[in-house]
């Protein structure tokens, strides 16, 4: 490859539309990629030594080449990229000068670490001695391996398939990974960092831990229990095995579950339904706020205020417990934002958007 040919690869954020947190049930979801990007650029030089900047969080990175090389820190996802594609293959006979840009909120649940992993991979693969281009589905498994399975992390691969395939995604898990793109583009979304932190670990710790201890105690009674297959109807068969607090957390799981479902089926109908739409976005918050109690006071006025300047539904966006929401606003969309940024400044209109994309010395392929 000539040292001099520059390559750019710029990868979406992403939210999710439906199924917050079903993906570790085995549980549908549905995502959508964003207009919110991160670039990674880069050249070939001469040596051993690949050298990253990253001005938007004041980082410089250098990583010498070697067949394994040792992590500096927790989740130290630009090294263990590289030991993955190396793994899988590839090769590195020189290193290259990187910038990584971007304007994803970080830790906000716009999976900008993934986007970040996505794009890496993606620019790795490209840069290599072998010079390959990926499929999408190969990108988001190999960035899947690179961010939690190298880590031992708790994680799905919704945020890897989202941003490397771009659109709106129906993911389903069980009983083998499935995905299916969804040709449906509802119009705009405004984007609200609510700029509360996220206790992403003390929330997966009450609402994950808690429905798989729950389903773990009903299943030791009644072996034929079933998440895939239990609805909120049948709710009330166990209402003596389990107590208020996990009834709620079954509860909004299994709604959340019909919400997804209803979902898919309104995208995949060519009369598109707005209303419709928000007012599914809309029961799923209630949902998220009300049984799986992980959205915030803020979150909520940010919600309440889109509502009542013309937004048609929105829900908090990620684990939860601060971070974004989303604003369903097809219309009236300048007005809804104007509205949410009294209460949050960090606020913007969103679309759905391409998956990773490659450029060249400016040409995009």
């Amino acid at each position: 490859m000539n040292l001099q040919k520059k390559l750019k690869i710029s990868t979406p954020g992403r939210i999710c539309l439906f199924g917050e947190h079903q993906d570790y049930l085995n549980l549908p979801v549905i995502a959508a990629a964003i207009s919110k990007r991160v670039t990674v650029s880069g050249v070939k030089s001469e040596g051993q030594k690949i050298s990253v900047k990253l001005p938007d969080i004041n980082m410089h990175e250098e990583i010498f080449l070697s067949n394994l090389i040792p992590y500096t820190k927790e989740r130290d996802y630009l090294r263990s990229s590289i030991n993955v594609m190396i793994r899988n293959g590839f090769t590195f006979s020189s290193g290259f000068d990187c910038l990584i840009t971007g304007d994803i909120p970080i830790n906000t649940g716009t999976a900008s670490s993934s986007a970040l992993v996505v794009g890496w991979i993606n620019f790795l693969a490209r840069i290599s001695d072998q010079q390959k281009s990926l499929t999408e589905h190969e990108i988001a498994k190999l960035a899947h391996e690179a961010e939690v399975l190298e880590f031992s992390e708790p994680g799905g691969m919704m945020d890897h398939y989202s941003t490397a395939l771009g659109g709106i995604i129906y993911l389903s898990t069980f009983p083998t990974i499935s995905i299916e793109k969804l040709n449906c583009n509802p119009g705009y979304f405004i984007l609200g960092n609510s700029q509360e932190p996220k206790n992403t670990t003390e929330i997966l710790a009450r609402v994950k831990n808690g429905v798989l201890k729950i389903i773990e105690k009903l299943k030791s009674k009644y072996p034929d229990f079933d998440i895939q297959s239990f609805s909120p109807e049948s709710l009330n068969k166990y209402e003596n095995d389990i107590n208020e607090e996990e009834f709620k957390l079954l509860y909004g799981n299994a709604r959340n579950k019909l919400i997804t479902q209803e979902a898919y089926t309104l995208m995949n109908n060519t009369n598109f339904e707005h209303e419709k739409f928000g007012l599914l976005l809309t029961e799923h918050q209630k949902m998220l706020r009300d049984y799986l109690k992980i959205s915030t006071n803020k979150i909520d006025r940010m919600l309440n205020t889109a509502l009542d300047a013309g937004a048609l539904g929105g829900k908090i966006n990620g684990s939860g417990g601060g971070g974004c929401m989303f604003a369903y606003a097809p219309f009236d969309t300048e007005k809804i934002l104007n509205a949410v940024k009294k209460i949050a400044p960090e606020s913007y209109i969103i679309n759905i958007d391409k998956g990773t994309q490659l450029e060249i010395n400016g040409e995009e392929y």
